[in-house]
């Protein structure tokens, strides 16, 4: 198919039992457990969000895994974004990306995304440490890459120029970046690839510049704060919440409101790949302390997505790069897996603009 774009969804591997989740939530807890009790917090608000073609999967099954890469592969996508996480060593979420790995199958492409940040539970109003993201020094940094490296090797990874594509969350996070970025760098060509073609996320910050960071590219997640702001026509339902004891009500915009927002408004001198939002809707996590984009249909995500694919038209071919937060965030309301309220309509849009 020839496409104007390469889309690469970013891809949540927490929907399968691990120990932590047993721990921390109960056994069993998956992302699927927050996902079908969830409940409509206001007059009209779209909850709860329920899987249709694909049902409550798990990702501990092959055929699962299968039928998500066939999926995406029938609209055009371009390739799943892994989430990855490594905190010191230690590796949580991934059995999926290792079977991945040791299985060869599916023949999809994919790249990953570390999801640097610690887990707290801060999303339930509380603020207890689950698992701290910690840099414990080089010897991290070398035994990360070591790890990154059977990765990168793949024959399905996603390349730049050859060189392997690497997402890093939150860059300004790790201590001394310059020194880990030109690191990797040196022990990538030591292995016989051409280089690294790292991407840094910054959040809402139009100035930020990655090359200050090591880094080649970036990508704007552009989410607002959530400040509690609500439209009139939805007061009486902040009233409520403060009078039954919400300090932090939630933040509703109406989706065709915040289009022109979610992508960055300055031009600037290096790579920057759009991320475009299908939706929003955290309360599944959140509850009342959550952050909602309020009537997205995929018309309207249509043309958000039209937007982005024109901004990378005269970027090189292998540049054309446009990032979907998300595949399978179902907890988070972003998300364009078939659901029982709009079907494949977002995937519809996705295949229809990427082929004009």
């Amino acid at each position: 198919m020839n496409q104007r774009a390469r889309l690469i969804a970013f891809y949540l591997p927490q929907f399968h039992p691990t120990p932590e989740n047993d721990a921390w939530w109960g056994k069993g807890f998956t992302e699927w457990t927050n996902v079908a009790k969830a409940k409509p917090l206001f007059p009209g608000h779209y909850q709860p969000h329920l899987p249709a073609d694909l049902g409550f999967y798990d990702l501990r099954l092959p055929e699962a895994r299968h039928a998500q890469a066939e999926l995406a592969k029938e609209y055009g996508i371009g390739g799943f974004c892994y989430y990855h996480y490594w905190f010191g060593g230690r590796r949580i979420l991934e059995r999926p990306v290792n079977d991945i790995l040791s299985s060869g199958e599916p023949d999809f492409p994919f790249c990953l995304c570390w999801a640097n940040h610690s887990w707290n539970t801060a999303w339930q109003g509380t603020d207890t440490m689950l698992v701290e993201q910690t840099y414990p020094g080089w010897d991290d940094h070398a035994a990360h890459f070591d790890w990154l490296l059977k990765a990168f090797s793949d024959p399905r990874y996603i390349t730049v120029d050859g060189k392997p594509v690497f997402v890093i969350y939150k860059p300004d996070d790790i201590p001394d970046v310059l020194r880990v970025t030109d690191y990797w760098r040196e022990r990538a060509l030591r292995a016989g690839l051409p280089g690294l073609h790292l991407i840094g996320v910054s959040h809402r910050d139009e100035a930020w510049d990655p090359r200050a960071r090591g880094m080649d590219a970036s990508t704007m997640q552009a989410l607002p704060a959530r400040n509690g702001r609500i439209p009139r026509r939805y007061l009486w339902t902040k009233l409520k919440f403060l009078l039954e004891g919400n300090k932090h009500p939630l933040s509703i915009w109406d989706y065709q409101e915040i289009l022109p927002i979610l992508l960055r408004s300055n031009r600037v001198e290096w790579p920057d790949y759009p991320l475009v939002l299908p939706s929003w809707d955290n309360t599944p996590r959140s509850g009342v302390r959550g952050l909602v984009f309020h009537d997205s249909t995929p018309e309207l995500f249509r043309g958000h997505l039209r937007e982005a694919i024109s901004r990378v038209a005269d970027y090189p071919s292998d540049e054309r790069i446009v990032f979907l937060k998300a595949w399978n965030e179902w907890a988070e309301g972003n998300y364009v897996e078939p659901d029982q309220r709009w079907g494949r309509g977002y995937l519809e849009v996705i295949r229809d603009e990427l082929k004009k």
